[in-house]
């Protein structure tokens, strides 16, 4: 009596069913892999249809079957059945920094600017085949390092599908690091941006769309470019367009060459950097007051020592242009969310028309479905996704004199911000409607029910926009002038640096140096300017952006579409 038993499995059952473990480990874990990626991305509905692309050598235009797949990477097939066969694609990309274009003569003329200097080239032999055959429905994917993407749709229709479809991956794959909760994320960003500082480069750009090892890429790219143009391009056969199409196929074998050796790099330091996290995860934890002790005295003797030439700098250059910029940042994410909001009202409103005609019915499932899917319906969502477009000019024009020239990276983030509100004031109705509606309510009981639920929503999501609102302000604020100011600051503050250095190293921890606590009082400075110009644009405006106190929290992941039976019956 309680001895223990002996297994009812012998060696070669235990053996067994440790290989269909394996088995399962093997099969799953890609999947899994895949899966966790995806998680940090919002969802793209896949996209798929014939197009015409511009390719081969001689290049000229060729029927093709293009899918758009769910995580934003975009493949082509010979034809329909080979896709669906489940065969080799001709080709295939990831959209991160491509500039989506419809207009022929408008990319006719982003490719001549490659090689102006054989503009007066131009002889017989260069193939007309290229682009001087007028193209009815075009779709142009220009990018600044990779080969061009030239698609042809047979229709108007067929063109404005594939060109939401197309916007819609290309702001999926470019804004993963922006979205993504980790830390890591973040530290990856930060490190971007100081190492661009120490190379001499302020101010914020588009460099840091896409992955790690995309943003470490385009990092070195920008940084070869000129010394490449140089050395390659007087050399390269052909002239005028044709030279301009060499260029581009030149540009994308340095890509990925560039591409693969980051990648591999990254890889090859990601059991080091997990080592360093794990390692500073015991460290700091039970340090962590003294360590903001310290931090805090050593931030309160930078302040007295930079706080002259800090607000000259800032009364000079900063403060006549922050009322503008708020004002303008302000308005572009507010009419971008109002969109939101008059779009989910009206769904929410389809909702409860539909359950007073049909409760149980057909059209009722379908109608709670599509309710379900309106954060990725893009032609929906283009409402928002418009407004958060037209400031672009305005705010470029007030930021690049700060050396700004993120805008394609800013109006991502707004649209970002109306897909994820959008998402959770769905999950958010939805939940409630489920909890409250029961097979016992008729249609009437039912109905005012569901208006209780659609105020809660209202009320929630005007809580939640004030709150991002004032994120984006803040978040977008800082990476239009931080970069600047610390640029003006940098020839005379930073020598002041050194004196503080035996203060922080006596911690003795990599998680306090002395140039991340300079940066944070600089960033104090600038958030405390930025938030009043904010408040006064509120009142000004009639109390928006009231101050939330989760003010410093990152906006969360967004909500999984609900499933087709929401609603009991």
């Amino acid at each position: 009596m309680g001895g223990r038993p002996s297994s009812p499995l012998d060696k070669q059952q235990r053996q067994h069913l440790k290989g269909q473990v394996d088995t399962l480990l093997r099969n799953f874990l890609p999947c899994y892999r895949g899966q966790l990626a995806a998680s940090k991305l919002p969802r793209v509905r896949e996209h798929r249809g014939p197009l015409t692309q511009l390719r081969g050598h001689p290049p000229r235009w060729q029927p093709i079957f293009c899918v758009l797949r769910g995580d934003g990477r975009l493949e082509w097939f010979s034809h329909k059945e080979e896709y669906e066969n489940g065969g080799h694609c001709l080709g295939s990309t990831a959209l991160t920094g491509y500039t989506l274009l419809t207009s022929q003569r408008e990319y006719l003329r982003l490719l001549d600017a490659l090689c102006p200097e054989s503009l007066g080239d131009h002889t017989q032999e260069e193939p007309d085949s290229l682009l001087e055959v007028p193209v009815s429905f075009p779709l142009f994917l220009q990018h600044p390092f990779r080969r061009h993407l030239c698609f042809s749709a047979a229709t108007r229709e067929a063109q404005h599908a594939w060109r939401l479809a197309l916007q819609g991956g290309i702001r999926l794959q470019g804004t993963v690091l922006q979205r993504s909760q980790a830390p890591a994320a973040r530290a990856f960003l930060d490190a971007v941006r100081l190492y661009r500082q120490h190379q001499g480069h302020f101010g914020d750009d588009d460099v840091t769309l896409g992955s790690d090892a995309e943003v470490l890429t385009a990092v070195l790219m920008r940084e070869q470019l000129p010394a490449l143009r140089a050395q390659t391009l007087p050399g390269l056969r052909g002239a005028g367009r044709a030279r301009a199409w060499a260029w581009t196929e030149l540009l994308d074998a340095v890509h990925a060459a560039v591409l693969a050796g980051a990648s591999a790099g990254l890889c090859a330091f990601q059991p080091e950097k997990d080592e360093l996290l794990a390692s500073l995860e015991k460290t700091i934890r039970p340090d962590v007051d003294q360590l903001l002790r310290q931090r805090a005295r050593v931030a309160g003797r930078l302040r007295t020592n930079i706080r002259g030439p800090l607000e000259s700098c800032l009364r000079r250059e900063v403060d006549p242009q922050l009322p503008r910029v708020v004002q303008t940042l302000l308005r572009t994410v507010e009419a971008s969310l109002e969109a939101v909001r008059t779009l989910l009202a009206q769904g929410m409103d389809r909702l409860s028309h539909r359950l007073r005609q049909s409760p149980s019915g057909t059209r009722l499932r379908r109608e709670v479905y599509s309710f379900g899917e309106m954060p990725w319906d893009l032609a929906l969502m283009q409402t928002c996704y418009r407004e958060a477009e037209r400031s672009r000019g305005r705010l470029g024009q007030l930021a690049e004199p700060f050396g700004f020239l993120g805008m394609q990276s800013l109006v991502f983030g707004a649209q970002d911000l109306a897909q994820q509100l959008m998402a959770d004031a769905v999950a958010t109705f939805l939940q409630l409607a489920d909890q409250c509606l029961t097979t016992v309510l008729n249609c009437d009981q039912a109905a005012q029910r569901l208006e209780r639920v659609r105020g809660r929503v209202l009320k929630k999501f005007t809580s939640d926009s004030g709150s991002v609102q004032r994120r984006f302000i803040r978040g977008w604020g800082l990476c239009i002038f931080l970069p600047f100011v610390l640029s003006q600051l940098e020839p005379g503050c930073k020598k002041e640096l050194p004196e503080f250095e035996g203060d922080v190293l006596a911690v003795g921890s990599q998680a306090l140096t002395t140039e991340g606590i300079y940066e944070d009082v600089i960033r104090g400075c600038l958030l405390q300017r930025i938030d009043q110009d904010e408040e006064t644009e509120a009142e000004r405006e009639g109390g928006a952006c009231p101050r939330q106190p989760d003010s410093g929290a990152q906006i969360q992941p967004l909500c999984p579409p609900p499933s087709r039976g929401t609603f009991r019956s």
